[in-house]
């Protein structure tokens, strides 16, 4: 058992060990490892709908000092995964299915414009790169692995607004992506199929990897059309 002087000793050499983790990482780089931590704690309900926060326990959580701890939070506020309450701390908003249905509408158009963008623009390693990501979800067809599949999800959307070269659609795709992901992870066991999800994936991963602007619209429109009537089913059931 530690005694009442030990413990801020202890405190202090945890806070210097985040300290020089800071000096030894650039800032941008540990904004975004906190972001990508947050965020995936959130979709995989780790940290579950409903629940009240603070940037202390998000920073105890994964080991990252408070300032890009802070600045992910304001990311993941900008797309809906974290509300922030002044002087309460921050909130994981609940998951409204009716907004669910409102955000495929968007969702939709935008994503077939990223992917048919990125079929055309992607470069060599990109293509080699999507080849890869569709291995992967034909891999997690196979063994039902649900955060693999998760994320490679992730990368996938990553990659394609990266290959899309298009500010304005990444603007507005980066706004539904987790909340998508987050969704369709928190109902999948009831009404969704993981191995059929992912092999829709590979289908439209392996269209951009090949350059196949018109089949990969065309594969994005049967993931959506699978995504929308899993969101339907869901939203019955729950009435």
């Amino acid at each position: 058992m530690k005694t009442k002087q030990q413990r801020p000793a202890l405190k202090k050499v945890a806070d210097q060990s985040t300290r020089m983790q800071e000096m030894a990482v650039p800032r941008v780089k540990l904004t975004e490892l906190a972001y990508e931590q947050i965020e995936e704690a959130i979709i995989t309900l780790r940290i579950p709908p409903g629940s009240v926060l603070s940037e202390l326990t998000l920073s105890e959580m994964i080991n990252i000092g408070r300032t890009p701890i802070r600045e992910a939070i304001q990311r993941l506020a900008r797309e809906h995964l974290l509300q922030v309450l002044p002087q309460r701390g921050l909130l994981v908003p609940e998951i409204d299915l009716r907004k669910q249905l409102k955000l495929l509408e968007t969702r939709r158009e935008v994503e077939r414009l990223i992917c048919k963008s990125a079929a055309k623009r992607a470069t060599p390693e990109e293509r080699e790169h999507f080849a890869r990501l569709s291995q992967e979800f034909s891999t997690a067809s196979k063994t039902n692995d649900d955060v693999s599949f998760m994320r490679s999800d992730r990368e996938f959307n990553e990659l394609c607004l990266v290959a899309a070269r298009n500010e304005f659609a990444e603007g507005a795709m980066r706004l539904m992506h987790g909340l998508s992901r987050r969704f369709w992870y928190f109902h999948y066991k009831q009404a969704a199929d993981l191995p059929e999800m992912a092999r829709l994936h590979a289908a439209v991963a392996l269209a951009i990897a090949e350059g196949k602007a018109t089949e990969a619209g065309q594969a994005l429109d049967l993931l959506l059309d699978n995504i929308e009537a899993f969101t339907k089913s869901t939203l019955l059931s729950d009435m």
